[in-house]
């Protein structure tokens, strides 16, 4: 992932160290209030999970841009470029905003140790506010509960799917990380949920009745399911038929279903409606998730899947949207995920695959999981560059087959880059 090049502000964000992680809400609030509360000045939507959270998010924004607010959407990592993070009405923030901001946050930072996080997250708000826009849809980079947007007063939040990501981090179990998701639970703010795991319900519940924060669940109090060849949602209010998602996937119904609920609360101080609702669910476009390019015949998708749970979603929508099609695998992964159940979900799919360290300082090297792929996958070969394994997998390609890239965001921002030529 490369970043933009600029004056001293862009220095002073790089210097700050992308990968360092330091969660609390201290210093944000310190630097928050040194810029005039920027977070304050808008109307926000907070959504936190393991997985789909940045789908949910494009929905909802989507849905606000076609009701006519002015809108925001922060959301983290980026694919290729910083300013991907930060966009309004569906545009990423200008290289002079960005400076501005950058400038700004940084003259108000004097002192305070921040990590790159916290700077871009100020930078997000402080951007909004000098915008004018109107509703913010807000995702957390890390956890929930000590995460640095968790600084926002949201006027609903949304959990998106749990799965086990960042252990040493949210804790051991899905209830450990339930109890993280569940720290942007505000009083009296609406909370929306995915379908839990058994383990994290309880917890999900518990914390929900000590704020006295409405709980609408999944199944239980709102559902998206097909009826007579389309799709219907139903919620507390709405009742909408014919809902089309624009998201390639199986498990995009499920993020759709949390957008539409999430929609749902906000509806009453935003002004949404259903129609605008539902053209967000279906016009919505996310990079790097079931994302399809073409390198002459040859289809090449392109997915975030970057831990276990992820993995065996994008393994699920392979079989039901490609089931006949051979795949020609890039992939590559961070040391600090679980290797073994990602390999599992994805290598029997293919008939050939290609490994590389990501672009990044906690890449783990190809020899080191190419016995467990190769069990998995014979025809796995290992590179020493992404485009090296990219190039190889194009090269063998037939027409008909596909070309998969995935395991890391880091991967699929380099490839990304590599086929859009920047």
């Amino acid at each position: 992932m490369t970043f933009p090049p600029g004056g001293l502000a862009h220095s002073w964000l790089k210097s700050l160290e992308p990968l360092r992680v330091d969660l609390g809400l201290g210093r944000i609030e310190a630097l928050l209030d040194r810029l005039g509360r920027p977070e304050r000045a808008f109307h926000s939507l907070h959504v936190a999970g393991t997985n789909g959270k940045g789908s949910t998010c494009a929905m909802v924004a989507a849905a606000l841009r076609a009701a006519g607010r002015r809108t925001g959407l922060y959301s983290s990592p980026h694919l290729v470029r910083f300013e991907e993070r930060i966009q309004v009405d569906g545009e990423a923030i200008e290289p002079a905003a960005l400076e501005a901001g950058l400038s700004a946050v940084r003259e108000a930072a004097r002192g305070l140790p921040l990590t790159y996080f916290e700077a871009g997250t100020a930078l997000a708000f402080w951007h909004f506010r000098e915008a004018g826009v109107q509703a913010a849809v807000v995702e957390t980079g890390l956890g929930g509960r000590l995460d640095a947007t968790n600084v926002v007063s949201p006027l609903a939040v949304g959990i998106t799917a749990l799965g086990l990501d960042h252990t040493e981090i949210l804790g051991p179990t899905l209830a450990h990380i339930a109890r993280e998701k569940a720290g942007i639970f505000k009083p009296a703010a609406p909370a929306v949920v995915a379908e839990p795991p058994p383990e994290a319900r309880p917890v999900l519940e518990a914390r929900a009745r000590e704020l006295s924060c409405p709980l609408f669940v999944q199944g239980r109090d709102f559902a998206l399911q097909a009826a007579g060849g389309s799709l219907r949602y139903r919620g507390p209010r709405w009742r909408l038929d014919g809902v089309r998602v624009g998201l390639l996937g199986p498990h995009q119904l499920q993020n759709a279903a949390v957008a539409l609920a999430l929609l749902e609360q906000a509806d009453p101080v935003l002004g949404i409606g259903a129609a605008a609702a539902l053209r967000g669910v279906a016009e919505a476009r996310w990079p790097g998730r079931l994302e399809r390019f073409f390198r002459g015949p040859i289809e090449v998708v392109l997915d975030g899947a970057h831990n276990p749970h992820g993995a065996a979603a994008l393994a699920r929508a392979i079989r039901e949207l490609w089931p006949s099609r051979p795949i020609r695998l890039v992939f590559g992964l961070l040391a600090d995920k679980d290797a073994t159940p990602m390999l599992e979900a994805i290598f029997p799919l293919s008939a050939s695959a290609h490994l590389a360290p990501p672009d990044s300082p906690r890449a783990r090297m190809p020899e080191e999981i190419l016995a467990a792929a190769s069990a998995l996958c014979p025809r796995t070969e290992r590179h020493a560059t992404v485009r090296a394994a990219l190039e190889a997998a194009l090269s063998e390609a037939a027409p008909g087959d596909l070309v998969l890239a995935c395991g890391s965001l880091y991967l699929v921002g380099e490839v990304r880059a590599l086929l859009a030529g920047a």
